[in-house]
């Protein structure tokens, strides 16, 4: 791969260039048109960690991915600066900028198509699709096609909405580069490969963007012009599979970064982990720093150490990059660049406290519980209603998703109904589920 194709400014549409704007760059407008997006805003009320809690320091979705967003901005400049002048002549016409504008605008988006309850919501997508409710709708399908399903992921329904739900009339989606879509999969491949090459590939324990899909069927197309048009290399010719866009690997970082330092934070304001333990954590990582301001205030100074840390990590996760560059653009790189770092061991450490006193106590397995309850209700029901060879007189089809189209195609007609179910917020999905069952009734009225 070359950086030149690898920062392609051009859009899914060829016949729709990029405006001059003097303002702003191609990348920086990808970024702007995130902020602005409703799907974008619903991560406001989407699960990080907490579900609809009353604590309001505690990180929603939305705040996750700003902060994330910010970590990628500096990350891809840090890295851009040194690539630039490792490739004068390449890149002559791009600036470390660039670089900083695709990470943070993927990085701002890489949450964008998550259900609601998080990570809880999809598990309880993909069990519902694997009981027996759901077998005769899906004995419909392909098996790739059933796998999207099975295997539901919100990293593809978010290139979903990224290239095509969130969109004007007759677009690809709101048009971004290519270079910041490639950027933004983390998983460049298809769902439902079985070859061996495949599972032997798969089957190593440190080889991370096979381990989840990131595109569905659907979609499967316009990753692969976008795959075509960036200079990604193709794993395995008869499978949409291919190697990530180095500038993933930045993405994954300043995810990786954010959520397991801040969910440490987090977990100290509710009360899950000890102030000396938080302290101690993140004193680990900055061993030999200078540390100043340290008071009596126990938030505060976690607080100061949480963004030390922070700029530490980013430090080693930019070096460790630069060190492997010719590894990432030849494809032989596919590991997390946090594993490799120097405070790589302290960070697992943290991870492990984090998953025990926080991702397991009960406030988040309620969570996790509610989410397998109110999807897989909201699931059963709209499902029910699309192959009961009554669609049109399906009252909640008709009533609660308008823009749904009757048509021969099962998969499609599924699709609508994950695409409505996986961008409600938390609160709405727990609304709207009481109100199907009869837990609630609406007011007002005669």
């Amino acid at each position: 791969m070359n950086w030149s194709k690898l920062l392609s400014n051009s859009r899914l549409l060829g016949d729709i260039g990029n405006a001059l704007d003097s303002g702003r760059t191609p990348f920086e407008k990808d970024f702007d048109k995130i902020i602005f997006s409703a799907y974008f805003r619903k991560l406001k009320d989407k699960t990080q960690v907490f579900s609809l809690v009353d604590n309001d320091y505690i990180r929603s979705r939305l705040n996750h991915s700003l902060e994330a967003s910010c970590v990628g901005r500096t990350l891809g400049t840090l890295v851009g600066k040194e690539i630039v002048n490792r490739h004068r002549q390449e890149l002559k016409q791009f600036e470390a900028r660039d670089f900083g504008d695709i990470v943070a605008a993927a990085c701002l988006a890489h949450d964008i198509g998550n259900p609601p309850f998080g990570h809880a919501g999809e598990d309880a997508i993909q069990e519902w699709f694997k009981s027996p409710k759901a077998a005769t709708v899906l004995s419909y399908l392909s098996f790739k096609e059933q796998e999207d399903f099975r295997t539901f992921e919100g990293n593809a329904q978010g290139f979903r909405i990224l290239t095509q739900l969130d969109k004007r009339p007759n677009l690809c989606g709101l048009q971004f580069t290519c270079a910041t879509l490639a950027t933004f999969t983390k998983y460049p491949r298809e769902a439902g490969i079985s070859s061996n090459y495949f599972n032997e590939y798969n089957a190593i324990p440190n080889n991370k963007s096979t381990k989840k899909h990131g595109f569905f069927q659907n979609e499967k197309d316009l990753f692969a012009q976008i795959a075509n048009e960036v200079g990604l290399i193709r794993r395995e010719e008869n499978s949409a599979w291919w190697c990530r866009h180095p500038l993933s690997f930045l993405v994954e970082a300043a995810d990786d970064i954010c959520y397991h330092i801040v969910d440490l934070e987090d977990g100290f304001w509710m009360n899950y982990i000890e102030y000396e333990d938080a302290k101690m954590l993140l004193n680990d990582i900055l061993i030999g720093e200078k540390l100043d301001n340290i008071g009596s205030d126990k938030k505060e100074n976690i607080k100061y150490l949480r963004a030390k840390a922070i700029h530490k990590l980013i430090t080693e996760v930019k070096q460790v990059f630069l060190e492997y560059e010719t590894e990432l653009l030849s494809g032989k790189f596919d590991i997390p660049l946090t594993s490799e770092i120097q405070s790589g061991n302290k960070l697992k450490e943290i991870i492990d406290i984090t998953r025990k006193n926080v991702y397991e106590a009960c406030e988040v397995i309620e969570v996790k519980v509610a989410g397998y309850e109110v999807l897989g209700g909201l699931l059963e029901e709209f499902v029910t209603g699309m192959s009961n060879k009554k669609l049109s007189k399906s009252y909640l089809i008709k009533k609660l998703i308008p823009n749904f189209q009757e048509n021969e195609n099962i998969y499609k007609s599924i699709l609508q109904i994950t695409d409505y179910i996986a961008g409600m917020t938390d609160s709405y999905a727990v609304s709207l589920f009481k109100k199907i069952k009869g837990i609630s009734l609406p007011r007002g009225g005669r």
